[in-house]
């Protein structure tokens, strides 16, 4: 999983905090090829109102394939009985999402301690 990580420049995920966020999350899909996993998903959801789907990545050789599509459908899939799926699409994969049938939300607000971050996904751009 560190492999597929680093392949689409996610640098900042060591083994334990993989471990700790896929443990922690209670819906999962993984992609399989030959017995490597060359692509996954995860869900945090309160079971019955919400979810947040996040970190739906898939190595970079493998990108272009419809795994992707194939990930996020299998967590819909999972999450078929939750009122309400939310998501946050990394810069530039907005239409990717909007095929699987997401739209933007009107009153979705956020919080980044990294300054980084913030500029990226804040309107106004400040980090708390």
């Amino acid at each position: 999983m560190k492999d597929v990580y680093e392949s689409v420049g996610w640098t900042k995920h060591s083994v334990e905090i993989i471990q700790q966020v896929f443990e922690a999350s209670n819906v999962i899909a993984l992609a399989v090829y030959n017995g490597r996993i060359v692509g996954f998903g995860r869900a945090l959801s309160d079971g019955v109102f919400n979810a947040a789907i996040y970190d739906v990545v898939v190595h970079h050789d493998f990108q272009g394939r419809g795994i992707g599509k194939a990930i996020v459908e299998d967590l819909l899939d999972q999450l078929q009985h939750i009122s309400c799926v939310h998501l946050i699409a990394t810069t530039g994969n907005e239409p990717f999402y909007q095929q699987a049938g997401f739209k933007k939300i009107k009153t979705a607000m956020g919080r980044y301690r990294s300054r980084d971050l913030a500029r990226e996904y804040l309107e106004g751009g400040e980090a708390e």
